[in-house]
């Protein structure tokens, strides 16, 4: 997903006077670009929340911005006793029982996780399908983990790779964006991570990895492949989903993450020459990675030109092992990229709306600090995120310059950051050895 700019790419067919029609109906603004702020007289994307209705396609409802908080069924006060609610205080522990619905009711019966419940987001990005498996690891939905993975395996194209996106049917959106190779990171990291918190003696925790296991090599066989002579893989779009010329830390960090994870499995599964082969990769990559963008304080690009990028606190923890440069490099860049509202902007270079902070950056930046033992930091950000619900107390995409809710609520990738977040607060999360 481009960051949550889930906008179809303008197709070349379409005249310019039928795209700005479109633009007008839906309230949006063209896929060059991040949501300017609605504008009077147009109806605005943000929903209040989603609640579970058998009536409802796909049985769920759509709730107006306007709805108040809603009580959990029967059904879903059994599934959250089956697991955990992090938080430390009453706040904190709403906000995650409110997104660990949300992530359920995001996640249907085949594994699929739709990035939101409306329109244009209704789609699955691996990536934020790969932090859901993960949320759902760290707050004891074990199962529920393993069946987002096994999915996830299912969807990878037969040279190990994802596209960026796939319908609720499996099929790939087929809008002219290419496949991010971030996935092939975040897939090995989510089924390593998942698998630290099951016990090793539990027949169907090694039954579901066995599953995975072809996956998770495919997919690190293809990041490995990618680095090229000078260490770092090929260029790629990331997470921002913009076309680019050069390499970025956005890609670079997963697969540097996906590497170790998938090493460390190997060595468990009795892959011993996989793991090797892919450690090294990973030594590779990670000398590259500190060569060329640590030079520069671990901007967007291997340059100094690149500015700053969210995707820096993927190089610590829970993602590596700390580092005093990069911890330097994260604290300059959350001052660089705090905005006014009190949110995060996704890079200095951000091509979109400047005024609008992202709650996945925000929540991001909250789980480094949380993982890396800056607990004050993560819980200032934890309670801003938690001041910036809709009414019906779900986590938008974003926040606008007035400190309001916008875009689609609620967001996957943001539920599951912040339970990740939650969850480091109150203990260590598990870290891929290098």
């Amino acid at each position: 997903m481009r960051l949550g700019l889930r906008r179809p790419r303008r197709l070349a067919a379409v005249g310019l006077a039928a795209v700005v029609c479109l633009l007008c109906v839906l309230g949006v603004v063209a896929w060059s670009g991040a949501s300017e702020p609605s504008r009077p007289g147009t109806r605005p994307l943000l929903l209040g929340g989603i609640a579970p209705d058998p009536a409802a396609p796909g049985g769920i409802l759509e709730r107006p911005t306007d709805a108040g908080p809603r009580v959990p069924t029967a059904d879903e006060q059994a599934w959250l006793a089956v697991g955990s609610v992090p938080g430390a205080t009453e706040t904190q522990r709403d906000m995650a029982r409110q997104a660990l619905l949300d992530l359920r009711l995001l996640t249907l019966p085949n594994g699929d996780v739709a990035a939101a419940w409306h329109g244009i987001w209704k789609y699955v990005w691996p990536r934020d399908a790969a932090w859901a498996a993960a949320a759902y690891a760290a707050t004891g939905h074990g199962d529920d983990a393993a069946r987002v993975l096994r999915r996830l395996a299912a969807l990878r194209s037969p040279d190990g790779t994802w596209e960026a996106r796939y319908r609720l049917d499996g099929t790939p959106v087929d809008d002219g964006r290419a496949a991010q190779l971030d996935a092939n990171g975040w897939f090995p990291w989510a089924t390593w991570f998942w698998y630290e918190h099951q016990r090793p003696d539990d027949p169907a925790a090694r039954d579901h990895l066995a599953a995975l296991w072809p996956a998770v090599r495919e997919a690190a066989d293809h990041a490995a492949a990618s680095l090229g002579d000078d260490g770092l893989p090929r260029r790629s779009a990331d997470y921002w989903e913009t076309r680019t010329d050069q390499q970025t830390l956005g890609t670079a960090a997963p697969l540097l993450t996906g590497l170790r994870a998938a090493a460390d499995l190997g060595r468990r599964v009795g892959a011993g020459e996989d793991a090797a082969r892919w450690s090294a990769a990973a030594t590779r990559l990670a000398d590259a990675v500190d060569t060329r963008f640590g030079a520069h304080g671990y901007p967007r690009t291997p340059s100094a030109k690149g500015g700053a990028d969210a995707a820096v606190t993927w190089l610590g923890p829970p993602f590596a092992a700390g580092d005093p440069d990069v911890d330097a490099a994260v604290r300059r860049s959350a001052a660089d990229l705090t905005l006014p509202n009190g949110g995060i902007l996704p890079g200095a270079k951000w091509g979109g709306d400047l005024t609008a902070a992202w709650t996945p950056e925000t929540a991001g930046f909250a789980l480094y600090e949380a993982a890396s033992g800056d607990h004050a930091a993560a819980t200032a950000r934890l309670d801003w995120l938690a001041a910036h619900r809709t009414a019906a107390g779900s986590l938008p995409e974003k926040v606008d310059a007035r400190g309001l809710p916008a875009s689609v609520a609620p967001l996957a990738w943001t539920a599951a950051a912040v339970l990740l977040a939650l969850g480091a607060q109150e203990t260590a999360l598990p870290t891929p050895p290098p």
